[in-house]
């Protein structure tokens, strides 16, 4: 993994006077380079073309290859095509073996060559479809003087660009695009607004007016004299539908069989680096059944990390040691305190770059930071609930329109009321009487959730319901108007009838690559840690979509054929237990010891000072949070990342002032 960033300027010379005014290619694009040097500790590069109006920018964090062979900045071996890569790609020694029988000769070892002939020899398009791996790279014709950019199929790694004021600008992260002097893109309102009601700014948006996020899957290609050009290459959602339309017909042994082998070559892949490796585990199917795979094909104890809390429901830490027991991992953790949050959270806006609101962003950085003393790279596993339908909402919305469709609105209405009129923490003591086993996590605001879906009008509005934080964003954000993308689209129904289905689907393609990929890129690159993720290899995605929902959700629990594979490695006593995710106690933080930064940011005149939000309805939030009449965290941990961000990059010297 690393970081990489570049410009290209216009033919018309718009940019090229405050390029070299800055002090001219390299220093420009060393600057660039220099704010994204938490993701490549090990070394950079810079390389321009400057007749062209070309300059590449590279941080290096060295896992194959260590030696100064696998530097970037890195040329073809005709001189034609220089890229810039974050990434690995996982089948590169078949690759190599190919291009060696072609009569190809390699100075070095390093993917990142292989990846840069691939392309001379096949074309950008042929070899991205062969890869296997996550990768985000740019590459420099000279001859055709086209610049490519590239984003892998799941959204695994980011990519941004822009065009501004005469220049082309991309790179990892936006810090890097906002040290060109041609950038000078103010916020962009309507993203705040999707950003309040999902926690994340959606693709193709950023918080950043002009500046977007390549998707996954798709290729993008700069001409000179030309509009850029995107094309898609793989699509989850073609994947989607192709493997509903292809299902598999094979026994549950005979599908087990066939998952286990896949992603233990998946994992086996994975564990390839020449520097120390090992895992996140929580101790919940996805992370554990990696660490069982992992320890099946590694001659040494694997090194595992977690974390835990104090507070009651949300520690996972003793599941995760019970796991590390019977795998015999080299098993680390740490007990998460209130102080260590209030040391994490001031760095958030700097680590996060965009507004980023999933309040897991703060586990996701100490346990990072925690590998990292021991290992250079880390695997996860990430990506079993959309591929499984692991997430409680597949169940539970499912179950809940069957049920509630045929009822007369009206009907509907009612019932919400009733549940309404007891308070959440009512709900939470009557819930309280349940066994522990048996007793679910906030019954209260998950029963207020469900009084506010009971009036949907059909399954799609449920699931926003479901998935947003705030549901009317135009309303909160002065000046904002939500632009409506890939859950608003009254196609997918037709394309897609199941509802669970079609969850997954919405989840793999938004929340997914936005939220979660984006959580664990920060989080990790921000230590220089490298996290891959074999339950996203995209043959694994394929597989999955071509297992029949009777194999993904049994018995009332999601992720039953993934299960099947852990508990050949995994006595089911272990595993089994309430799904938690990977939650903090914000709610509880909020009213104790974060009560006082939160009040400071909310305040009224802070609120109306910035001008970003309607005052009145953010301080009716907080007060409510406060009283303790309803849990807010998420609503509210929204408006206190924004409002963070903000002034972090207000008070920055090394990035340009922010602009509404």
């Amino acid at each position: 993994m690393c970081g990489f960033c570049g410009f290209l300027l216009d033919a018309d010379g718009r940019a090229a006077s405050a390029v070299a005014t800055a002090g001219g290619f390299a220093a420009v694009v060393g600057r660039m380079n220099d704010r994204i040097a938490h993701r490549g500790p090990d070394g950079d590069g810079l390389w321009a073309d400057e007749p062209a109006g070309m300059a590449l920018g590279h941080r290096r964090l060295a896992i194959v290859e260590l030696s100064p062979l696998g530097r970037q900045p890195m040329e073809s071996a005709d001189g034609r095509l220089v890229i810039a890569y974050n990434g690995e790609i996982y089948n590169f020694p078949e690759l190599r073996a190919e291009l060696e029988a072609a009569g190809h000769r390699f100075r070095g070892q390093s993917d990142t060559e292989v990846l840069v002939e691939a392309c001379a020899a096949w074309g950008i398009g042929r070899a991205v479809r062969r890869l296997v791996g996550i990768f985000a790279f740019a590459l420099w014709d000279r001859h055709e003087r086209a610049l490519t950019l590239v984003r892998d199929p799941l959204g695994v790694k980011p990519l941004y660009w822009t065009r501004q004021n005469g220049a082309l600008l991309f790179g990892s992260q936006p810090k890097a695009l906002r040290a060109h002097p041609a950038f000078t893109a103010g916020l962009d309102r309507d993203a705040l607004a999707a950003y309040l009601r999902f926690s994340y700014v959606p693709a193709p948006h950023s918080i950043f007016e002009g500046v977007r996020k390549l998707e996954p899957g798709r290729i993008l290609t700069v001409r000179p004299g030309r509009e850029p050009e995107e094309t898609v290459y793989w699509d989850v959602a073609t994947a989607a539908c192709d493997g509903l339309a292809n299902p598999l017909a094979l026994s549950d042994a005979e599908a087990t069989d066939a998952l286990e082998e896949l992603l233990s070559d998946a994992v086996g892949r994975q564990m390839m680096a020449d520097v120390p490796l090992g895992a996140f585990l929580s101790g919940g199917v996805d992370s554990s059944a990696v660490v069982a795979l992992m320890a099946r094909r590694s001659d040494r104890p694997v090194r595992s990390f977690t974390i835990g809390f104090r507070e009651g429901g949300y520690d996972e830490a003793e599941a995760a040691r019970a796991v590390a027991r019977h795998l015999g991992t080299d098993h680390t953790e740490l007990v998460v305190e209130p102080r260590h949050a209030l040391d994490t959270i001031p760095n958030l806006p700097e680590w996060y770059d965009e507004p980023f609101a999933d309040s897991s962003q703060i586990p996701t950085v100490l346990v990072s930071q925690l590998t990292r003393k021991s290992v250079t790279v880390a695997l996860s596993g990430d990506g079993g609930d959309e591929l499984f339908a692991g997430y409680n909402r597949y169940l539970w919305g499912d179950s809940v329109w069957r049920r509630m469709a045929p009822l007369p609105p009206g009907l509907r209405r009612t019932a919400a009321g009733m549940i309404q009129a007891v308070r959440p923490g009512g709900w939470d003591a009557l819930f309280g009487l349940l066994p522990e086993g048996r007793r679910p996590r906030q019954p209260g605001d998950k029963l207020h959730k469900l009084a506010g879906v009971l009036a949907s009008p059909e399954p799609d509005a449920l699931y926003r319901r479901l998935v947003s934080q705030w549901d009317d964003p135009d309303a909160v954000v002065r000046g904002g108007r939500e632009p409506k993308g890939l859950v608003w689209d009254a196609e997918l129904a037709r394309r897609i009838p199941g509802f669970v289905p079609r969850m997954q689907l919405l989840d793999s393609a938004t929340y997914l690559p936005d939220d979660i990929l984006a959580k664990v890129d920060r989080a990790s690159m921000g230590v220089g840690l490298e996290a891959r993720v074999p339950l996203l290899d995209h043959r694994v995605v394929e597989f999955a979509w071509r297992v029949p929902l009777s194999q993904k959700i049994r018995d009332g629990q999601g992720k039953w054929l993934l299960r099947q594979v852990l508990y050949r490695h995994v006595p089911k006593e272990l595993i089994e237990r309430p799904k938690s995710g990977f939650a903090v106690p914000i709610d509880a933080w909020l009213r104790g010891p974060l009560r006082d930064w939160a009040e400071d940011l909310l305040s009224e005149s802070a609120l109306r000072s910035e001008g970003w939000f309607d005052p009145a309805t953010i301080r009716a939030c907080w007060t409510e949070h406060l009283s303790g009449t309803r849990n807010n965290q998420h609503r509210l941990w929204n408006v206190l990342m924004f409002q963070a961000w903000t002034r972090h990059w207000a008070r920055s010297a090394a990035a340009a002032p922010l602009a509404a």
